[in-house]
């Protein structure tokens, strides 16, 4: 799964990246760099707007909440949409058809278990240190008595490659820049991306052993990214506080 990630840019730097055509539509404080992002938080993310078709910044929650939803909440963990049922799931696949979206990030975290009480983090990130985007789809929910919008998203995962097998039996989607055209460009039916839905080669990643301090979400600064200098023993966390 992914449940943590870092995201250092800000808004200019995401634009450019992702060459979107609008990075002024909120507030500069909504994309203060996050070195522990963490589920229902608000997150930029990219998709093409419904108005225009361009590629526009957006913020929404992590979480993704079913546009069916009754109270605008979903019944089950929605912050991660495994690609090998997003087609299927009645949370996800009107968005899978509809609704893609990039999550801009530069580093994600993950918890290798290695006992029955403990557990590691790691941090993995792209070789190149650039920023890199995970494969995500949003959705709008709306509440039915006040017509207020909620837009939500989610991050696809899939099996791990070589790199990631060790530490878990999963990894969050991600895109190689050259298909991020494809993954937000609506097609129809049977000419989905599902083959974009695998593993990001291992050898264009690289994963490290890291601190304690990332299993609080109330730690968020550089630090947690920092490599562990010497060994030490995690005691057994929760993925979320």
């Amino acid at each position: 799964m992914c449940g943590r990630y870092v995201r250092r840019a800000d808004k200019q730097r995401i634009s450019e990246w992702m060459q979107t055509h609008n990075s002024d539509v909120f507030d500069d404080s909504d994309l203060a760099p996050s070195y522990n992002v963490a589920p229902q938080s608000l997150q930029p993310v990219v998709r093409l707007s419904p108005e225009t078709g361009e590629r526009e910044l957006t913020v929404m929650r992590w979480g993704l909440v079913p546009f069916w939803s009754k109270d605008g909440k979903a019944s089950f963990s929605t912050i991660n949409a495994k690609s090998e049922t997003v087609a299927t799931s009645a949370a996800f696949r009107e968005a899978w058809k509809q609704r893609r979206c990039l999550v801009p990030a530069d580093v994600f975290y993950e918890w290798q278990k290695v006992d029955e009480k403990n557990k590691q983090p790691f941090a993995i990130t792209v070789k190149d240190d650039a920023m890199f985007a995970f494969a995500g789809l949003w959705e709008s929910w709306k509440d039915r008595g006040t017509g207020q919008k909620l837009r939500t998203f989610t991050i696809l995962t899939t099996d791990p490659n070589e790199l990631m097998q060790p530490i878990h039996n999963r990894m969050p989607v991600i895109l190689h820049r050259r298909d991020y055209e494809r993954w937000l460009t609506p097609t129809d039916p049977a000419h989905l991306p599902l083959d974009l839905l695998k593993p990001y080669p291992a050898g264009e990643m690289e994963a490290w052993k890291v601190g304690r301090a990332v299993g609080n979400t109330k730690n968020n600064d550089p630090s947690l990214i920092e490599p562990l200098e010497i060994d030490e023993q995690c005691s057994s966390l929760p993925l979320f506080e």
